[in-house]
């Protein structure tokens, strides 16, 4: 039960926009408050909103592998939720986080070409700092140590070094980009 509701639930704002990933522990704590409710799409493909109650009832056909336990009855746990008061968009650019320049180089050192752990991975600084490079989508990639090392404070071109991609910074997806390698659920697909 408790990784059940530790499981990530799309967030969508009124306009049915995603926005954020939640836990289904936050999810269900949104629509008993009242301010979400769950979605769930039939046959058709039509979409049906719940609120707690409704989806307490629409749970009992559930599969017992995706309800979570309750003193008094079970409930599955929601995989798509709407706010009804959020209408805000998503912010339209991407974090600078070393996170998130692993997931824009693909755990790829932008020098040799290989792809490595985190771990044995670090962020090169093309122009480096102390020559004017700055902290940016545009300036910073990921290098393996033994390529960063022989880089050093050096510029690439000064060691014969040369980049395998220009860095740049990334488009602005819709929520499913935010977080990069979320795992999606089969209901995610339509939004």
């Amino acid at each position: 039960m408790h990784s059940l509701l530790n499981s990530q639930v799309l967030v969508l704002n009124r306009l049915w926009q995603a926005v954020n990933i939640c836990s289904a522990r936050r999810a269900f704590s949104l629509v008993y408050a009242g301010h979400a409710q769950v979605v769930s799409s039939d046959d058709a493909n039509n979409f049906l909103t719940h609120d707690f109650e409704g989806w307490r009832d629409f749970s009992t056909d559930a599969p017992d592998h995706e309800l979570v336990q309750t003193i008094s009855w079970k409930i599955r746990v929601p995989r798509v939720i709407v706010l009804l008061f959020f209408d805000r968009l998503p912010k339209k650019e991407v974090k600078f986080t070393r996170h998130n320049v692993f997931e824009r180089d693909k755990n790829t050192c932008q020098y040799c070409g290989h792809s490595f752990d985190r771990n044995d991975l670090n962020l090169d600084h093309v122009v480096p700092r102390d020559r004017g490079g700055t902290t940016t989508w545009e300036n910073v990639v990921c290098s393996c140590i033994p390529c960063n090392t022989r880089k050093g404070n050096r510029l690439p071109q000064e060691v014969q070094m040369m980049l395998i991609r220009k860095p740049r910074r990334p488009k602005w997806r819709p929520f499913l980009h935010v977080t990069f390698t979320a795992p999606q659920h089969e209901s995610w697909r339509h939004f």
